[in-house]
């Protein structure tokens, strides 16, 4: 969550907003978005030419020696943020409208990008050089304190505080999913150099980008000194789908300044017959929608077939299972109700994940782990699509505590169960001998059938009773005895000296 100075900072921002005469919540949101990829644009050249200075790699700046615009070359280095941020007001909006806006419209050449899918009818709306101005000037001030923030994921967290803004969170089902839950997930399906990765609500591609963050650090001299295996990475490794262009926008966005040259975003109702992607994908990462409105009319028929509802979490599971190839693995976030309930749909995609594919993991998160967009209980589904079956045990963890205090406020407390979650999960075999009153522990297929595919943790936790041992009633009773006796002499203590 934004707190403290950069939360007054953002919202000083929003108030020169208006101030300049620009109101319209959406046009303000975009119009930063643009700003803040401009300057990420110069803050992730600098350091790529580091990096490639590093590893003695040539590094070819996209702010080369002269960039044509349209039928005119001019100066790169005027279009980065550091250089024309100094600029005076007039000059500094002569440039932004006239050059930078339309270089970062055409940086890639390639219209199928993502990029230019949702940059190519990027408009320029800042209607004077002094709100331009005020509005850089801000933005340097708000750069600064991303940068000494301790959050590795803060410009996540001003994506989201800006959305919010436009009253974006919680509609149709949307709301953050907190960064350090994206990690925790991608930390247990461990996602591979040759991974096919999809997210088919992906919002502001969190989980794609929080994918590739880990493949980086664990795989990175395979990944980067292969060339077939960085053509896959920067082209043909991330795919996400979404209803809401300004999100798309945004997810663009997120994933080319975390070095993605080209991932595969695109609207796309992905419950719909126009999603025709099966048995494509070896990884998803999700936290669909819980709500919302559903066309039942559109909804692809193979989904219906294997789970007939309208709930879209539901779906999403059906989902899920349709566009992982065999062998691909899944985790994904659902509410409480898919774990436990009694419907026939419910029970359907339960028993389609259990009897013929591979359920590994149900972990329970506590229902503060969304707020303050949203107060629903959660679970975490692991699972790998075998389409013959696999479960045998399936491992159960009972999180109490993500990191953050449960309210609305979400600071930072010592309790954390997530490093145990991930140790756990990765060595599940030192997991058989653990009884079911701790934390985590296996319970077998079986005893799952036997209780009509009920997945709550509850279900399978025994509550250990210690008894208590009170003294004899007689005692207690002259115990109030005595305690009244002295509480009668002290009434006449106190009445004797009046």
């Amino acid at each position: 969550m934004i707190t403290g100075e950069l939360k007054n900072k953002i919202d000083g921002l929003w108030d020169i907003f208006a101030s300049g005469g620009l109101v319209n919540p959406l046009d303000v949101i975009e119009q930063i978005t643009y700003l803040m990829f401009i300057y990420e644009l110069d803050e992730d050249d600098k350091t790529r030419a580091k990096e490639s200075a590093m590893l003695g790699l040539p590094h070819e700046s996209i702010f080369s020696d002269e960039v044509v615009i349209g039928e005119r070359r001019v100066d790169g280095n005027q279009l980065k943020w550091s250089v024309f941020h100094d600029f005076p007001a007039d000059r500094m909006y002569t440039v932004v409208q006239e050059w930078v806006f339309p270089f970062i419209k055409n940086l890639h050449a390639d219209k199928e990008s993502a990029y230019s899918k949702y940059m190519g009818d990027a408009i320029f709306k800042l209607p004077t050089p002094l709100l331009l101005d005020k509005v850089v000037t801000s933005l340097d001030g708000i750069f600064e304190l991303m940068k000494s923030s301790d959050d590795t994921d803060v410009r996540g967290d001003v994506y989201e505080y800006l959305l919010n803004k436009i009253a974006q969170s919680g509609l149709n089902g949307q709301f953050r999913t907190p960064r350090h839950i994206i990690r925790m997930m991608v930390e247990m399906v461990q996602p591979k150099p040759e991974d096919v990765i999809c997210d088919p609500a992906c919002g502001t591609s969190g989980f794609l980008v929080s994918a590739g963050e880990y493949l980086k650090e664990n795989y990175k001299s395979e990944i980067f000194f292969n060339k077939q295996k960085r053509d896959h990475y920067m082209n043909s490794m991330f795919y996400g789908y979404d209803m809401d262009r300004t999100m798309l926008r945004i997810g663009a966005m997120n994933m080319m300044t975390h070095g993605i040259d080209s991932p595969f975003i695109e609207y796309r109702d992905s419950l719909s017959d126009q999603n025709s992607d099966r048995d494509k994908y070896s990884l998803i990462l999700a936290n669909p929608p819980f709500k919302g409105s559903l066309d039942y009319d559109i909804v692809s028929s193979d989904l219906l077939k294997m789970c007939k509802t309208k709930k879209t979490e539901l779906l999403f599971l059906a989902l899920f299972l349709k566009m992982l190839k065999i062998g691909g693995r899944c985790a994904c976030i659902v509410p409480d109700g898919v774990l436990f309930g009694s419907s026939k749909a419910h029970k359907d995609i339960r028993k389609e994940i259990i009897e013929k594919n591979r359920l590994e993991a149900v972990v329970s998160m506590p229902s503060g782990v969304f707020k303050p967009y949203a107060g629903v209980s959660t679970a975490v589904l692991v699972f790998t699509k075998t389409g013959h079956g696999g479960t045998d045990k399936v491992w159960f963890y009972d999180m109490k505590s993500d990191g953050f205090s449960l309210d609305d406020k979400r600071a930072p407390v010592r309790e954390n169960d997530i490093p145990d979650i991930i140790e756990r999960f990765r060595n599940l075999e030192k997991e058989v001998g653990r009884k079911r009153t701790e934390q985590s522990f296996l319970v077998d297929k079986q005893d799952i059938v036997d209780n009509d595919y009920d997945l709550s943790i509850n279900k399978y936790k025994e509550v250990e009773y210690i008894p208590v041992e009170y003294p004899p009633t007689s005692e207690i009773i002259a115990e109030l005895h005595q305690l009244e006796s002295e509480i009668s002499e002290g009434l006449k203590e106190l009445e004797g000296m009046l």
